[in-house]
């Protein structure tokens, strides 16, 4: 098993990715301001781009990424099928694996932060996109998503309106009747903060504010998702799907 699963995170600034016993490797999707990016809103805008750096980051693993391996790869929530496809066509193409899974980002993030179990809001606010889920016992739920993140901070856009958006995700959650005695339950506990905005405090505590609840940055929160979709390729390897 150690010699064929891998974890990939396709992020806004870094594209991730994970080999049991190898260790992780990155590699930039956003390399400076004049340069074209591989990754926009959580899209991949550039699938040749994506392809050889995923390729440079399956031969930094070493021989073990070289067999055909089972992957599982992030997805943003509320991806598109076109999204998805063009995610599957890139994972193919750089690591001709054997089977690809997909696994959205905040359940992999919660996973990988060791709070899945019960009622969960998780919020990761990465460098462009900013998604809110709600978990129940590692399942997701429901989930919320804008294209607005700590990339785009600016004089105009403060931590203040990064932290309103976010809050007003976590509300649109709470007000679904549905969903609503899992939300209730999960807003007691207080919400997981993940991303980039898990390492700016005074997001942490704008967001807080705004809702009026406990936010907990994760301790790892740049590799949460990484790691919770490589627990995810363990637990897939454990459990195959019959053929």
């Amino acid at each position: 098993m150690a010699s064929t699963l891998l974890a990939v995170d396709f992020g806004s600034t870094w594209l991730r990715a994970w080999g049991l016993a190898r260790g992780t490797a990155s590699f930039p999707t956003a390399d400076g301001p004049s340069a074209a990016p591989l990754v926009r809103r959580g899209r991949l805008v550039d699938p040749s781009g994506c392809t050889a750096a995923l390729r440079r980051l399956r031969n930094r693993l070493g021989p073990a990424a070289e067999s055909r391996p089972l992957v599982v790869a992030c997805r943003p929530v509320l991806a598109t099928p076109g999204d998805e496809q063009t995610m599957r066509e890139v994972l193919t193409a750089a690591l001709d694996p054997r089977r690809v899974l997909f696994i959205d980002t905040v359940r992999a993030a919660a996973i990988g932060s060791g709070a899945a179990a019960g009622d969960l809001l998780i919020a990761d606010i990465g460098a462009q996109v900013t998604e809110v889920g709600l978990l129940s016992d590692g399942h997701l739920v429901t989930a919320r998503r804008a294209n607005l993140g700590t990339g785009d901070l600016t004089p105009d856009v403060t931590v203040h309106v990064l932290a309103a958006v976010a809050a007003r995700l976590v509300r649109e959650v709470y007000q679904q009747p549905d969903h609503r005695p899992a939300a209730l339950a999960a807003l007691a506990r207080g919400m997981v903060l993940v991303g980039d905005g898990a390492a700016r405090p005074e997001l942490t505590v704008a967001l807080a504010r705004a809702l009026r609840i406990g936010v907990h940055p994760a301790a790892t929160p740049y590799t949460a998702a990484l790691t919770g979709a490589g627990l995810a390729a363990m637990a897939a390897a454990r459990h195959p799907v019959p053929s």
